[in-house]
């Protein structure tokens, strides 16, 4: 299953811990990524695996990409299927599938959390490298906290004042990643001048969100740049995306596409490409950082 279309945790936090930091989804795609590499060796179809543990073929796609949590009993009896009797290797994904369970500090927020998104956030604390277009907004890692409530108010126009603050509070949450010592992501961001001149919350709300937006591209992690007016049509011009990267090695890149009510997470390798080389190509259409800056710059001074 190559496109997932999802519509409408709390680990110990503990320094150091890399449950803390890759989160249960991550380690979902893991296990599942070991699982379908040892169903596919040993020639088993899905059809037979699901009917090993009483499920369906589509069960066990989800569990292959990470979509779903895992029953240890269940991940045991397809590691006996597969031909699996090392007592270690045994041992080893089992605590995986255990640790796979857990809840992400996100989890408290499951009131206002939908779950389409939260498997973003799960995808989003656990990445290397995140790379966006945004071209109605500012992107949700560099919003202030003033800006974010403008944005949210957009689209829960009827909600009461308390839930507004939980859906700030959990952007402003998210936001701790690029402040995490030396596991953070690098953030690589490309900004339609569009988002960057629609006053969200006012002059003086936007004023300040693009005081934030020059000091984050000072950041060392974080690569902005401006896509201009005048560079006229671009090859992203219908959408904003994102294209996430992992450390670990096995599992692929994600492209996510938000919708109005949901979300589309592509992994298949001929998609992201085709989404890579998008990135590419507005990357150097747009401006370079430096002159983003100068951009912003001017941009603040005249509003």
């Amino acid at each position: 299953m190559s496109v997932v279309h999802q519509s409408g945790d709390d680990l110990q936090d503990e320094p150091g811990s890399v449950e803390a930091f890759s989160g249960p989804t991550v380690l979902r795609m893991l296990l599942g990524h070991q699982l379908r590499r040892l169903r596919e060796a040993a020639g088993i179809t899905p059809d037979r695996a699901g009917y090993e543990i009483r499920a369906s073929r589509s069960k066990i796609s989800r569990m292959e990409h990470g979509r779903v949590g895992f029953k240890e009993r269940d991940v045991a009896d397809l590691l006996t299927l597969y031909g699996v009797t090392d007592a270690a290797m045994r041992d080893q994904m089992l605590a995986l599938a255990e640790h796979a369970n857990s809840q992400g500090w996100w989890a408290r927020y499951d009131d206002v959390l939908p779950d389409w998104f939260e498997t973003y956030i799960g995808l989003e604390q656990a990445t290397s490298l995140i790379r966006t277009y945004e071209l109605q907004f500012v992107p949700g890692l560099f919003q202030t906290e003033d800006y974010a409530r403008a944005v949210t108010l957009l689209g829960h126009r009827s909600a009461p004042p308390e839930e507004i603050e939980r859906r700030v509070s959990l952007r402003v949450r998210r936001q701790q990643i690029l402040s995490r010592p030396g596991t953070g992501p690098r953030v690589w961001a490309v900004i339609d001048e569009s988002a960057l001149r629609r006053p969200l919350g006012g002059l003086d709300v936007m004023r300040a969100q693009l005081e934030h937006l020059i000091e984050m591209g000072q950041l060392p992690q974080v690569t902005l740049q401006v896509m201009p007016f005048d560079r006229g049509g671009h090859s992203a011009a219908g959408g904003s995306f994102s294209i996430l990267r992992f450390g670990e090695p096995d599992l692929p890149d994600v492209v996510y596409i938000e919708q109005l009510t949901g979300a589309l997470y592509l992994d298949r390798a001929v998609e992201v490409d085709h989404y890579r080389e998008v990135m590419n190509s507005l990357s150097a259409e747009a401006q370079t950082p430096a002159d983003s800056e100068r951009h912003l710059t001017k941009l603040l001074q005249t509003m």
